[in-house]
């Protein structure tokens, strides 16, 4: 991640990029998207928030999520190389990221996954995402496949909706004793869940989110707590990441979040958009320094809790039904 094209002198990589320095980057990339971004800066214009009068994270100009399904996002003059793109219904306009230097993005997912997990090649990495590998952009996909190229071990591999194959698979490796992630879709891993209990001592199981539309609605919990029945495992891990994020976070229970080095977080009051602080309740901003050739400041439509050692809950999304404030749907 070269970063002197934005005036940090001496900051060249992700690696370079620690707690002490993060405001500093953050500035300095608001300045550049500023600058090279028309669609930021317009936004960022009509909210009166210019780089004279940003001195700190909480002042920074938060796009909201949707400019990512109704304009181009991009900042700099390169051409996309990838598009990662949100799932949708029939004729529903999706979102769109076009990340225009694919090596950020790799170089930013495995320093996270580093952070938190250790080098990939540690792990089997087995992915079951049905939904996902319907999509031709699935950025979750991506990253699966990224990760089993950084460990290149012959039981690496997607699943769709091959039950029989995955236990068989996951009883073999447990036999050998060998460290597994598998990284799945919520319903899907309720789906196998249901039709397989196992007992897996070497394997974390991550869940990625995605109940919608495909079964009853469960709260994390009650999905967290079905899975470590039916696999006798003692916590249940989950990631944060989405279309329009090149950053992830990472939980290894209960649903607390702690974000990559590349990420934070921030809450903005759910009444007052330019409200945004660095701990309590509201709906999340995120800054995500990877994403710093599309916008690095992103206000979702998440809903959670900030504490103030920078883990974060989430607790639901935006209800666009409402006329005022944010409220809760099932998390």
């Amino acid at each position: 991640m070269v970063l002197n094209k934005i005036g940090l002198q001496g900051i060249n990589c992700i690696n370079d990029i620690s707690p002490e320095n993060f405001q500093d980057i953050a500035l300095a990339i608001f300045n550049y998207q500023y600058r090279e971004n028309p669609i930021y800066r317009q936004f960022a214009d009509a909210l009166h928030r210019q780089p004279g009068n940003v001195q700190n994270l909480e002042a920074i100009p938060f796009l909201p999520i949707s400019f990512f399904k109704s304009h181009t996002v991009i900042t700099g003059g390169d051409a996309p190389t990838l598009v990662f793109e949100s799932s949708g219904t029939t004729g529903e306009v999706t979102s769109k990221h076009y990340v225009t230097d694919e090596a950020i993005y790799r170089a930013s997912l495995l320093h996270g996954f580093k952070q938190f997990y250790g080098d990939p090649k540690d792990h089997v990495i087995i992915a079951l995402l049905p939904s996902y590998l319907e999509r031709k952009n699935a950025s979750l996909v991506h990253m699966a496949k990224v990760l089993m190229e950084e460990s290149p071990h012959p039981d690496n591999g997607f699943y769709l909706n091959e039950w029989d194959k995955l236990a068989s698979t996951l009883q073999s490796l447990e036999v050998r004793k060998r460290p597994v992630l598998l990284l799945g879709v919520t319903f899907a891993l309720l789906d196998f869940a249901e039709s397989h209990s196992l007992k897996l001592a070497h394997t974390i199981v991550m869940e990625t989110g995605g109940m919608k539309g495909r079964r009853e609605e469960w709260t994390r919990a009650q999905v967290h707590a079905y899975l470590k029945q039916q696999w006798g495992v003692a916590s249940i891990h989950s990631e944060y990441g989405m279309t329009e994020l090149l950053s992830q976070a990472y939980s290894k229970q209960d649903g607390i979040f702690m974000p990559s080095v590349t990420m934070k977080v921030l809450v903005r009051d759910v009444n007052d958009p330019l409200d945004v602080s660095n701990t309590g309740a509201g709906c999340l901003n995120i800054i995500d320094l990877a994403n710093v050739n599309s916008c690095s400041f992103i206000a979702t439509e998440d809903i959670g809790n900030l504490s103030r050692d920078g883990s974060f809950e989430v607790l639901g999304r935006m209800d666009h039904s409402a006329l005022r404030g944010c409220s809760l749907m099932t998390a």
